[in-house]
């Protein structure tokens, strides 16, 4: 009776282990690359400010100082009191520290809030012969045949072998990305690449 009740107790510990295993086969969990390519949203802690983004600036019993300012494309906003803020390059957190700080010698305990209210710097471009061209949104991860998908896809006579990606490094070198439709429908990953805040798809 010992014996029988211990290999009961065995077969069914052995039952359960495998059963566990089943279950993490069924939900894998997300990998380093998958989590990478998650979208920052502009109200995520993560968001780093652009040019052209329009950022809502509130300082606590402040009126005139609070505000909705435009990113200008030298990556600086215009503050009373403070004149011109660098602004491109930090996340929401650390130009709010900045604001504080520097407020520090004006303000008796100032409050600064600032918060993304437009996202204008994570954009992209489609231009040439696609249905639709025209800037397009990059808030959440896009690869190329997304954009083709998004600009309406092509006209008639566009050359989709010969397709290219203007992009200009944070150093102001600008890089010609080829891209081959063809190769990409059929499975060549490589030739799908995802889109970066400023680039523009040519379709010749």
């Amino acid at each position: 009776m010992y014996i029988r009740r211990t290999v009961c107790v065995a077969v069914m510990a052995g039952m359960a282990v495998l059963g566990v295993a089943n279950d993490q086969k069924a939900k894998p969990a997300a990998s380093p690359a998958a989590a990478a390519a998650a979208p920052i949203a502009m109200n995520s802690p993560d968001y780093v400010i652009g040019d052209s983004d329009v950022l809502a600036i509130s300082v606590w019993h402040e009126p005139e100082l609070t505000r909705s300012v435009p990113v200008r494309s030298d990556g600086k906003i215009s503050l009373p009191l403070l004149g011109d803020v660098q602004a491109r390059g930090m996340t929401p957190a650390q130009l709010q520290v900045k604001l504080t700080q520097q407020l520090h010698s004006l303000l008796e305990n100032p409050e600064v809030t600032v918060i993304v209210q437009e996202s204008h710097s994570k954009r992209f471009n489609v231009v040439g012969q696609v249905i639709k061209p025209g800037e397009y949104d990059l808030s959440q991860r896009v690869t190329i045949l997304d954009a083709i998908a998004l600009a309406g896809g092509f006209r008639d006579f566009a050359k989709v072998k010969r397709i290219y990606v203007l992009r200009v490094s944070a150093e102001g070198k600008a890089q010609r990305l080829p891209f081959n439709y063809k190769q990409a429908i059929h499975g060549d990953l490589k030739q799908n690449f995802d889109l970066e805040p400023g680039d523009t798809i040519v379709v010749p």
